[in-house]
């Protein structure tokens, strides 16, 4: 089995802003202020507005090549394990049918009262309601100081691995981080495609760079004409 880990990289062609790079989110706001259930707690509003901004930008944002070589690989019949950091739809837009999400998704809303999630595509607000319990709902989004979600599933998923593969990803967010760790204590292969070596680089047995447009496409060309 295949366990691939997606991050911000396989995104960032299509037109989703990154977190990390100078001319992204964080240029204009800081963790403190949009990504901590503290700052949601201080100013709901801000937090509100910050994520439905970002949900309106997945309506005019397409998968790229990356995004579609991977549902192509799904396709082929090849027992692949997909997660993903990140919250857009794109894996989902590009045909993927099986992804885990580890970090949430923009389209969901969370209950704080009963902890049931929902799809939810249109803005937030204070107003909006659980349907099941009528308690405050918030992003669906995993913040800084959270776990994320699927953890046994992934983990479990780690331990049955024989190919371990990351894309995009920036090797500092942890526990995503750690995973090649846990995958190669297991005797899998590792295999980094990134626009530039990671910060963890130095745990993957290769790495392959460049735009994830090239790169994910010709590895999953190598898998296909096997």
């Amino acid at each position: 089995m295949i366990f691939i880990l997606t991050g911000a990289g396989i995104s960032k062609e299509s037109g989703i802003e990154t977190f990390r790079d100078s001319d992204g989110l964080w240029a204009s706001y800081s963790i403190e202020e949009v990504a901590t259930f503290g700052a949601f707690k201080r100013d709901p509003t801000k937090v509100y507005k910050f994520y439905d901004e970002r949900r309106k930008q997945l309506l005019s944002v397409l998968p790229n090549a990356a995004h579609l070589a991977l549902a192509e690989l799904e396709k082929s019949g090849q027992e692949i394990f997909l997660v993903t950091q990140n919250v857009d739809d794109l894996h989902e837009k590009a045909g993927s049918q099986n992804i885990i999400h580890m970090h949430g998704r923009l389209n969901a809303a969370l209950c704080l009262a009963c902890r049931h999630n929902f799809d939810w595509a249109v803005d937030l607000s204070e107003k909006d309601r659980c349907p099941n319990c009528g308690g405050t709902l918030r992003p669906d989004v995993v913040w800084f100081g959270e776990q994320p979600y699927h953890m046994p599933d992934i983990f479990r998923a780690i331990k049955n691995c024989k190919l371990f593969v990351s894309i995009g990803t920036s090797g500092a967010v942890y526990p995503a981080a750690g995973l090649v760790t846990r995958a190669k204590q297991n005797g899998a292969k590792t295999i980094e495609l990134n626009l530039e070596p990671s910060l963890n680089a130095n745990c993957f047995d290769q790495g392959f760079y460049g735009p994830a447009t090239e790169v994910v496409p010709h590895w999953v060309g190598t898998l296909l004409i096997k």
